[in-house]
């Protein structure tokens, strides 16, 4: 922390009205509104009503009592329909600090939203807020968005452990909002990470940036430098690929003029020629036509059946190769050969 940057923290400690440039807000200590401020109360009576769902309704019913304890400490006045399904703040008499009946809104906006009452609670503290984030109308596609919202939260609540302990803030997803709660600087950290997430860039990456800069704040040296260098860097990557279709149509040259007008049935007619004929003329042609159909058919039908009845065709006899004739064969030797071999079995025997 620099020197400039320390005096002007003192400088707002001690007055409230302080005078120059201010490098660094978050360093200013705010100082304590107190009773004394404003002695004479509030002009006018503030009321913000908040509805809840009918499945909080028996939640809502048992706590409320610590929810008007907590809201008489302030001197704020809050009212609990069960048959319309509403909460009601409102400021009273009583009533010295101009801003808490904004936290009492906080808080009933929070008790719909599914926030358990110990969490809720804590917004009435000066030091602490809450950011409801709707994510609905973030992603179009329906089952993007479940798988984006799933990614948030992580396996078994992980991602949304770590983050809750990076930020110092209660995290809770209930349907399409992220309910936060906690330090201002966390809360805009939270409202980072889940915009970014909704937006399809992965919510490690910006825990891990988180975790850098809190050891970077440990360092003395590195405190006041630039952090640019020493954070990971996220480049979007386009995964997706279009299917190709199988057959690609060749768009035709472009021409000003429409395309033409398919005939009508009359327009046919009329280029025939049927369209002038007589009821019986059409008729007429109509047999002829249906005639020579079924003439054809039968030609066809006649066709196939004498199909099977039709003789293969043989294959020729093949001739040798090259064109060269069988020799003859001479019987007398063949005799004389056999009578020899006839003559040596016997001997044999």
């Amino acid at each position: 922390m620099s020197d400039s940057e320390s005096d002007a923290g003192d400088q707002a400690g001690d007055v409230a009205h302080f005078s120059g440039p201010v490098e660094n807000a978050w360093l200013l200590k705010i100082p304590e509104f107190k009773p004394s401020d404003n002695p004479n109360g509030l002009l006018e009576e503030s009321s913000f009503a908040c509805l809840f769902p009918k499945y909080r309704e028996k939640y809502v019913k048992e706590c409320w009592p610590l929810v008007e304890k907590a809201l008489s400490a302030h001197h704020i006045k809050a009212d609990l329909d069960l048959i319309v399904g509403n909460m009601t703040v409102r400021t009273t008499r009583k009533t010295w600090d101009p801003f808490i009946i904004l936290k009492a809104r906080d808080l009933i906006k929070l008790l719909s939203r599914s926030v358990p009452y110990e969490q809720a609670v804590k917004v009435l503290e000066d030091e602490i807020s809450c950011d409801i984030i709707k994510i609905k109308n973030l992603v179009r596609n329906k089952d993007k968005f479940v798988k984006r919202r799933s990614r948030l939260i992580g396996p078994n609540g992980c991602t949304l452990k770590s983050l809750e302990l990076l930020t110092n803030c209660y995290v809770l997803v209930q349907g399409a909002t992220v309910s936060a709660i906690g330090p201002y600087k966390g809360l805009q950290c939270v409202r980072k990470v889940v915009e970014e997430t909704m937006k399809n860039i992965h919510p490690i990456y910006n825990i891990k940036a988180l975790m850098i800069k809190r050891e970077l704040m440990k360092d003395e040296n590195l405190r006041e430098e630039n952090w640019e260098r020493f954070l990971p860097r996220f480049q979007s990557k386009n995964t997706s690929k279009r299917a190709k279709p199988k057959v690609v149509k060749k768009k035709g040259e472009y021409t000003p003029f429409p395309p033409p007008l398919l005939e009508s049935k009359v327009d046919k007619q009329l280029a025939s020629g049927e369209y002038f004929l007589t009821d019986e003329q059409k008729s007429a042609r109509k047999t002829q036509e249906q005639a020579a159909k079924e003439k054809r058919n039968v030609s066809a039908q006649k066709r196939r059946r004498e199909r099977d009845f039709v003789a293969p065709d043989e294959p020729s006899r093949k001739e040798p190769k090259g064109g060269q004739k069988t020799e003859k064969i001479d019987v007398k030797s063949l005799k004389g050969k056999i009578a020899r071999a006839n003559k040596r079995a016997g001997k044999t025997k």
